[in-house]
């Protein structure tokens, strides 16, 4: 039998590279398959990334969406151990924040949606929050 593995919870998914330069400089260049982060600050995002898109009771607007994919590049790069949790998610965070603001969302609502993530975000940036690889058809195993 031909089995497929996966990993489900993504809505989005990049379809050209994209590079920023953010304020979170790791002490040494960070390469993972689909994500560079060089110690300058420049972030690079692999063409066909997957993310889940903003989280919680929200609305995925034009103005959410540049800091959703940012935010979890970085929480992934936390959680895969890349960067120390207690060190950069505040800095995830603000970033976060920061990309919202300029990409025009409003006041009121980048205070909430930062807010939120530093009440409720920190499971997402745990080790033990990577999502499950999945298989199918039925009966299918790793």
């Amino acid at each position: 039998m031909k089995c497929i593995a996966y990993k489900s919870g993504y809505k989005y998914q990049t379809k050209k590279s994209y590079t920023l330069k953010i304020h979170l400089t790791p002490p040494a260049d960070i390469i993972t398959d689909g994500v560079r982060l060089n110690t300058d600050g420049t972030l690079w995002i692999k063409e066909g990334y997957a993310w889940d898109g903003p989280s919680g009771p929200t609305i995925d607007t034009p103005s959410f969406m540049r800091g959703s994919l940012v935010h979890d590049v970085l929480y992934q790069l936390i959680r895969k151990g890349h960067l120390d949790r207690k060190k950069y998610r505040k800095i995830a965070d603000d970033i976060l924040r920061e990309i919202c603001r300029e990409d025009g969302m409003w006041v009121l609502r980048a205070w909430w949606v930062y807010k939120a993530v530093r009440w409720f975000g920190d499971p997402s940036a745990d080790p033990a929050d990577e999502r499950q690889l999945l298989y199918a058809p039925a009966g299918c195993t790793p």
